[in-house]
């Protein structure tokens, strides 16, 4: 059965094939349907945004379809970047030179995060089903390493000295709110494949 990453991503489809390896389906990409024009985000949550990409997706391609947003909460910063993540600096600004130096003032010690993901599998019939991770953590005082992308190289796992952005990809794939996002569904996941 085809399942449809609805990103264009390569990150995100790297990590998704990765964590999705054992699962019985044919995985594809919206880099496969070129004429699909990006919708906009929109919604004011991650749930929201998840599932606007995963249904216009699956409306276009006619598949089951994959999406998912994520995001970094800053506890300091008031859950600020959030669903805003991938658009939190400016034209020109670095995402992590802008959180840092919102954070300049900041004790590492206060520097309490998470990640959060939210996925939704969306049939082109419309239903949806939905799926939440979080991986708790802190914001370093300089980035370090070379692994993920986004806000790896500042986000230090809870209970771990490494940054996100140091772990192998395998390590990361273990632990990420994605991956945790993923298998809050895997039943339905498996139960959709025996289809």
């Amino acid at each position: 059965m085809d399942l449809v990453l609805a990103t264009r991503n390569k990150g995100k489809i790297s990590e998704m094939t990765d964590i999705l390896f054992d699962m019985p389906f044919v995985l594809r990409s919206l880099a496969e349907w070129p004429s699909f024009e990006e919708v906009e985000e929109s919604g004011s949550s991650y749930g929201e945004n998840a599932r606007i990409k995963a249904r216009a997706a699956a409306e276009h391609v006619g598949l089951w379809c994959l999406a998912d947003d994520s995001g970094l909460e800053v506890d300091a910063l008031e859950g600020r970047p959030g669903v805003h993540s991938a658009r939190y600096a400016g034209p020109g600004e670095h995402p992590i030179s802008k959180l840092l130096q919102e954070l300049a003032a900041i004790d590492e010690s206060c520097r309490t995060a998470r990640f959060v993901c939210v996925v939704c599998l969306c049939r082109p019939e419309g239903e949806v089903i939905r799926g939440r991770g979080t991986l708790e953590g802190r914001i370093a005082l300089a980035p370090r390493g070379e692994g993920g992308f986004g806000y790896d190289p500042v986000f230090i796992p809870e209970g771990g000295p490494r940054h996100l952005a140091e772990y192998s990809k395998a390590e990361k794939n273990r632990i990420s709110h994605r991956a945790r996002a993923l298998a809050s569904i895997r039943s339905e996941l498996l139960n959709l494949s025996a289809r």
